[in-house]
């Protein structure tokens, strides 16, 4: 049985990835999308109550598209021009005030953005991850934050994929390795032990 959290709101950070319109729109599993959010919310709010610092991460290439990645793949992305709107932070998530909005450019929220910068300002050693998707944006940031040397905590049930085997995949053989896995409800009980 994993260790229970203690969670100090000084130095832990609840970083959210990509939850918004046009990605929360996407089927999702193994949890649907709807549900992520609502957990996710969950978290925002308990970190802003304990005077955690919440990132809100949202994705999208700039409006002429040109700083969008165009790499050369074996498979194609037939990805249509997105609708207006289509990267606005879902409004159950806020933002509130004190909270951190960061756009990337990309998948991982540390490259080319000043996730690293604020966090360290702060005093932050320890982020708690969740959102959409859990084998792209997710991970890649957590990758990242590893690198980096971040503590982690990853949060199994506020966060999901395109298909239930991505999503165990990354949970059974990618982040134990780097982190801790606990749910919406170990990460809300871990304020204050």
């Amino acid at each position: 049985m994993p260790e229970k959290l203690a969670l100090d709101p000084a130095r832990t950070a609840l970083v959210v990835i990509d939850l918004q319109k046009g990605i929360t729109a996407m089927q999702t599993a193994p949890h649907p999308s709807d549900a992520v959010v609502m957990r996710a919310a969950q978290l925002a709010e308990s970190f802003r109550q304990a005077g955690a610092f919440v990132v809100l991460v949202h994705v999208g290439p700039s409006p002429d598209g040109k700083d969008a990645l165009k790499p050369i793949t074996d498979t194609t992305a037939n990805w249509p021009s997105p609708p207006p709107g289509w990267d606005e932070i879902v409004p159950e998530m806020g933002p509130k005030p004190g909270d951190h909005v960061l756009r990337k450019r990309q998948w991982g929220a540390f490259y080319g953005t000043d996730l690293d910068l604020e966090l360290r300002r702060r005093g932050i050693d320890t982020i708690v991850l969740c959102g959409i998707s859990t084998n792209i944006g997710v991970e890649s940031t957590a990758r990242a934050a590893y690198e980096h040397g971040y503590q982690q905590i990853f949060v199994e049930d506020a966060t999901a994929a395109r298909t239930a085997e991505e999503h165990q995949f990354t949970f059974e053989h990618t982040f134990p390795r780097i982190g801790r896995v606990r749910s919406t409800q170990d990460v809300l009980e871990a304020w204050n032990r």
